[in-house]
């Protein structure tokens, strides 16, 4: 089984290695470029984002797409919940990370700091970066105020909502830019999530001229 991905930074990518992690299903990176466009990565996925999943034969593209294949076809653990209520849930949650997070912080923080970067965008505008700084509070009271009333953000059991939740801060913790000492309810989430064995790989990214922050790797920050 294979990921082909562009950066190790993506929330994206990074929200199926987390599902591939959980469900101990062993995996290889490929690194694609995508702005090459080459014709064997457009016959994988036309339009040309990644992440996309090949198992074997199959090739999967989109992360929720992904996902949603990874629980039809390896089952064990779920990763989506027990019970219809809690599906929902969780789906509309991983949906509130993956649109809402990334529009109003993902995008504002990583891709002024690192996309720009890599694609020759000038020089990074600090009043986005200053929005996502910002923004980010509202999602971490989120957070807080869910596991103040929940084991994991969409009820008892780890689910798809917790793992795009933590593929997107992960991304902003590298940079060091989540203001976890105001928010420890939030805080105490991610330790849990962090300390698992399917996040420890991502502790092992790197960007090129771009070190994480001093906190990223430790377990008990």
């Amino acid at each position: 089984m294979r990921i082909v991905y562009h950066l190790p930074l993506s929330p994206f990518s990074r929200k199926v290695r987390l599902a591939l992690g959980e469900k101990k299903l062993a995996f290889e990176l490929q690194i694609e470029n995508v702005w090459q466009r080459r014709d064997e990565f457009l016959a994988l996925n036309p339009a040309g984002q990644v992440p996309v999943l090949l198992d074997g034969e199959m090739a999967v593209s989109d992360s929720t797409a992904i996902f949603e294949y990874l629980e039809e076809t390896y089952t064990d653990p779920m990763l989506i919940g027990d019970t219809p209520v809690v599906r929902a849930e969780a789906r509309r949650l991983a949906f509130w990370f993956d649109l809402k997070f990334f529009s109003e912080v993902t995008a504002n923080i990583l891709d002024e700091k690192i996309m720009k970067r890599f694609h020759g965008g000038g020089e990074p505008d600090s009043e986005r970066i200053r929005l996502g700084k910002n923004n980010i509070h509202y999602h971490l009271e989120y957070i807080g105020f869910l596991t103040e009333r929940r084991n994991w953000l969409a009820g008892d059991n780890l689910t798809c909502a917790d793992l795009a939740a933590v593929a997107h801060l992960s991304v902003i913790d590298y940079l060091g830019d989540v203001p976890w000492d105001e928010h420890i309810e939030a805080k105490s989430w991610y330790v849990r999530l962090k300390s698992r064995p399917s996040f420890q790989p991502l502790l092992t990214d790197r960007i090129a001229g771009v070190l994480p922050a001093r906190a990223y790797t430790d377990l008990d920050f």
